[in-house]
Parts: C-alpha cells; sequence; structure tokens
C-alpha cells in the first residue's frame, strides 16, 4: 500500500515538472516569436497596428476552444499570438529602442525580478489563492475602465498610478497563474497556461515602461 502511495506521488511529482517544464518552454517560444514579429512590424503604420492588436485577440479566443482538442493546434495558436502581439507593439518598441534603449533594458530586468518573485510564491505557496486571484480579475476590469477615463480626463501622475495599480493587480494574476501551473493535471493545459504567463510578463513590462520612461520626464 505505502509503495503505492509513493509511486502515485512520484508520478504527480513528474507529471508536474514536465507540465512546468512545458509551459515555460512554450512561453519562452511565445516570447521569441513576439521578438520576431516587433522586429518585423517596427515601420509599420498605426491602423497595421490596430488589425494586429484585433488579430492576436481573436487568436487567442480561438485557442481557448481549441487547445482541449488538440494541442499542436493550438501551439500554432500560440506562437501566431505572439507574433501579432509583437506586430502590434513593435512602434512602440522601436521608438524606445530609438530614443532611450537603456529604459527597456530597466523594464526587463525588473520585469524578470517582479515575475520571479511573485511566480514563486504562487508555484510553491500551499495557501489557495483562488480568491486573490478572482479579486485581481475583477480589479483588472476596473483598471481598464480607469485606464479609459485617463483617455479623455487628465489627472495629476495618473499614468504612474495607473502603472503602480496595475502592478498590484498583475502580481495577484502572476500568483494565481503560477500556482494552477502547479496545480494543473493535464499536459494539454500547458498552451493556455503559457499563454496567460505570457501576458502577465508582458503587461509587467509595458507598467515598468511607464513607469521608468515617466522617472525621466
Amino acid at each position: 500500500m505505502y509503495s503505492g502511495v509513493a509511486y502515485q506521488g512520484s508520478s504527480t511529482r513528474d507529471r508536474t515538472a514536465t507540465l512546468f517544464g512545458q509551459t515555460m518552454g512554450l512561453v519562452a517560444m511565445t516570447a521569441a516569436f513576439f521578438a520576431a514579429g516587433a522586429y518585423a512590424g517596427r515601420h509599420l503604420s498605426e491602423g497595421a497596428v490596430i488589425v494586429a492588436w484585433i488579430a492576436a485577440f481573436v487568436a487567442l479566443l480561438i485557442m481557448n476552444f481549441v487547445a482541449r482538442r488538440s494541442s499542436p493546434a493550438a501551439v500554432v495558436l500560440l506562437a501566431i499570438f505572439g507574433v501579432l502581439m509583437g506586430v502590434a507593439s513593435a512602434p512602440t518598441l522601436y521608438w524606445y529602442a530609438s530614443t532611450n534603449p537603456q529604459i527597456l533594458w530597466q523594464a526587463g530586468g525588473a520585469t524578470a525580478l517582479f515575475i520571479g518573485v511573485f511566480g514563486s510564491i504562487g508555484y510553491l505557496t500551499r495557501r489557495d489563492l483562488s480568491a486573490v486571484y478572482r479579486i485581481a480579475f475583477f480589479a483588472l476590469i476596473a483598471l481598464l475602465i480607469f485606464g479609459i477615463v485617463l483617455i479623455f480626463v487628465r489627472i495629476p501622475h495618473g499614468s504612474l498610478i495607473y502603472a503602480i495599480l496595475g502592478l498590484v493587480v498583475f502580481a495577484g494574476l502572476t500568483m494565481g497563474d503560477f500556482q494552477r501551473l502547479r496545480r494543473s493535471r493535464g499536459l494539454d493545459s500547458a498552451p493556455l497556461l503559457a499563454a496567460s504567463i505570457f501576458l502577465d510578463v508582458l503587461n509587467v513590462f509595458w507598467f515598468f515602461l511607464r513607469i521608468f520612461s515617466g522617472s525621466r520626464n
């Protein structure tokens, strides 16, 4: 009996480790396709960028439907999503790279540290973070509304406030996503988990970019 329990525990740990490796490998793949898209789209017009944003959103929606049916198809869609997000982000990244590339390095380093800390907390903690994740999700909706308000209403230090609040929200989302990664059992969930973690990384990067660029003004 004890050997059976030990075997089941070992099997669960091996499956979790395999899922972690696959998911993070897919995150790295998505980041590589993002970089390729950002390079290819660095001179695109504003209209093309908007189309890329919409297409990326559509690709993500389709991936949510096909992920459980076909993992290879989900991986392909994840790669397409990465390219489209890179294209959509290209003009902004190119502008920073041309004017002050040091800010990109600072934002990238801060993002790596942020994801490393809160990802580790989410992955290692035994406390159920589902409530934190739900609160962060609804806070994200409120943050989006606040961002729309900032477009039309000038608020002192509004951009900095928005970025700091965004980091707080994505601290919760990052912890929740990494806990989902540890608790998931099916290997077919890897593409969707990778998409969620990649979006965490990307949004955190944008928030730090906003903070560091604001500090130079």
